[in-house]
């Protein structure tokens, strides 16, 4: 039974018999152990140096005298087993947050559409830190006063990230009073890669963004926690990216469509 949950507890079957030895025997030392175990005196010693990582057992040294090795009180298997809890939780959740991109790559390679979903702030930051990845151009439809209101922190570090990997972006944003306002606070460099688009009676409050075979998406829910999500798929990637620049194309900048509006140049 010892044996059984032992192995359970991710022991191997040389870390088992010296644990067992030492706990039959009390403390000994490493070439007693090699003595009255069928293992050679290196393996021994690697084998002990294992234990001891595993805080099961402990070396005691003393001045001019031979190291014994002495095994702890079995309760430690306690911290042992809490140890692996941890360790399997903490693995559990990076797959919760890594599972979404497997399966995009399982189902690219069976001809579907790569989908990944995530809820709340977590996934919006996911969402932002995949477009940091792209190797072209990012694309974007933005609702400024929806990101303002919901994640202005949150994008205002990936702007500074983005910006600092030379990453470039074309956005196309609702033409409000709030995007003016918002746009006039922006470096010129920035802003001049915005252009209005009329506004819609119903505001979108949301972000898409088109790159390397993406479009993801950012959805701000009244009442409700927000939604990310990556489509990975070569055909609406080129579709969004077509209707994009056909907008781009016709929309104005800012400085484009306010004349009055004289704005310093960012150095």
């Amino acid at each position: 039974m010892e044996n059984i949950i032992l192995k359970q507890l991710g022991l191997n079957d040389n870390q088992i018999l010296i644990y067992e030895y030492l706990l039959a025997n009390g403390a000994q030392k490493a070439s007693v152990i090699a003595k009255n175990t069928p293992l050679q005196r290196g393996v021994v010693y690697k084998t002990l140096d294992e234990l001891i990582e595993l805080k099961i057992i402990e070396k005691n040294e003393e001045e001019n005298a031979i190291a014994l090795f002495i095994p702890l009180h079995p309760s430690v298997l306690k911290s042992l087993a809490e140890s692996k809890i941890r360790t399997a939780q903490n693995t559990f959740n990076h797959l919760e947050s890594e599972i979404g991109s497997l399966i995009s790559m399982y189902n690219l390679t069976n001809n579907k559409p790569g989908i990944e979903f995530y809820e709340g702030i977590e996934g919006v930051k996911k969402i932002l830190s995949d477009s940091l990845t792209a190797r072209e151009t990012i694309y974007s439809y933005a609702d400024f006063e929806a990101i303002e209101k919901n994640i202005s922190q949150v994008n205002a570090q990936y702007r500074k990230k983005r910006n600092s990997e030379f990453i470039t972006k074309k956005g196309l944003a609702l033409d409000t009073p709030f995007a003016r306002e918002f746009l006039k606070n922006y470096p010129k460099i920035d802003r001049d890669n915005v252009r209005l688009i009329p506004k819609i009676e119903i505001p979108f409050s949301s972000v898409m963004q088109i790159y390397d075979k993406k479009i993801s998406y950012i959805s701000f829910n009244e009442n409700s926690s927000t939604t990310s999500i990556i489509i990975t798929d070569p055909n609406l990637y080129a579709m969004h990216r077509y209707l994009f620049e056909s907008l781009w194309n016709t929309a104005k900048s800012l400085d484009q469509t306010d004349s009055k509006t004289t704005i310093e140049p960012s150095l």
